[in-house]
């Protein structure tokens, strides 16, 4: 990054129920190569249940010091420590509506997000800003790779890159960048406003559509900006992200005319799943037995059409909530 190009960042990140995640997340946050004084963090309880807010106090009242490698390039008479504030949002149980109250808290030229359950690099936020220094950029999508899982789940979900922005940023319609690692600048919301704060899924596209079609700025795929993020490990979790990509698909259509994603019709299920029963279920068991071949080979097809089910069901029973169609401002 050159010394020239150093703006003020405000990273904010929405969190629920985050006892478990916050104390390796801040680790990552203390462990940034951006200088910890051009830099804030805000931490936003979304109503959580458990002691998220407690722990959000405390690193407030007494954030974590900047490792001493990191303070060699930090600004003469610079914190030691980095700046985390703790912010409530009670009112809304929306991470769009968490996100909100950080933006307007915010004091950042550049306002970047990231999740909870996220582990941003330590080169993260460094490498996400520096496309801002082209003055057309206005969004900036950094990469999303996934911590290691040890489930079939985990593993499927790994080899088929579900969370990487590549599929979001290939969206026929119009690009877009995941919030779980996506950066903004100030002046492009006070343009075209900020998330819809009572929308529950598809924000992200939302937003990034908004700027993108309504403005002359440009997005960046800002790939070696990396953050990591657990796959889902259960069949629940499975269906509830899928149901909610669905979802996603509805709201979307109702708020930007897009096509609906086409389901499978079930003579299309029949065929996929006898498919894998006479031919790729033989081969991956014949690779397996010569060591050629895991557990995730053999149930591939079976949990993809897991999810093609989900996301169906979440798009025919989404309704769009008359209040999901404000657009709150800066």
């Amino acid at each position: 990054m050159t010394k020239t190009f150093l703006p003020e960042v405000s990273v904010v990140v929405p969190v629920y129920n985050g006892e478990m995640d916050l104390p390796e997340l801040i680790e990552c946050l203390r462990s940034q190569t951006y200088p910890s004084h051009s830099v804030e963090y805000l931490l936003v309880d979304n109503k959580s249940r458990d002691r998220t807010s407690t722990l959000l106090q405390t690193a407030a009242s007494n954030p974590p010091s900047v490792p001493p490698l990191l303070r060699g390039g930090s600004k003469k008479g610079s914190n030691s420590q980095i700046t985390i504030r703790n912010l409530t949002e009670n009112q809304i149980q929306s991470s769009y509506a968490a996100r909100n109250k950080g933006i307007r808290a915010s004091i950042g030229e550049i306002i970047a997000f990231t999740d909870a359950d996220c582990r941003p690099e330590s080169d993260w936020l460094e490498n996400l800003v520096k496309p801002f220094v082209d003055l057309e950029i206005g969004i900036s999508a950094g990469e999303i790779l996934a911590l290691p899982g040890k489930t079939i789940l985990e593993q499927h979900a790994d080899r088929q890159n579900t969370l990487s922005q590549k599929h979001t940023l290939a969206h026929l319609f119009c690009p877009y960048g995941q919030t779980a690692n996506l950066a903004v600048r100030r002046l492009v919301l006070q343009q075209i406003g900020l998330f819809r704060p009572y929308l529950t899924s598809g924000g992200d596209a939302d937003l990034c559509w908004r700027i993108l079609r309504e403005t002359s700025y440009k997005m960046y795929f800002a790939e070696s900006a990396i953050v990591r993020h657990r796959h889902r490990s259960t069949l629940k979790q499975l269906h509830s992200q899928w149901y909610r990509y669905g979802e996603s698909n509805k709201y979307l259509h109702e708020l930007h005319g897009v096509d609906l994603m086409r389901e499978f019709t079930t003579g299309e299920y029949l065929y996929r799943l006898a498919r894998w029963l006479l031919k790729e279920l033989p081969i991956a068991a014949a690779k397996g037995a010569i060591a050629r071949a895991d557990l995730v080979d053999l149930f591939n097809t079976p949990i993809g059409l897991l999810n093609v089910r989900a996301r169906a069901i979440g798009q025919r029973q989404a309704q769009l909530p008359q209040l999901a169609r404000e657009i709150e401002q800066l």
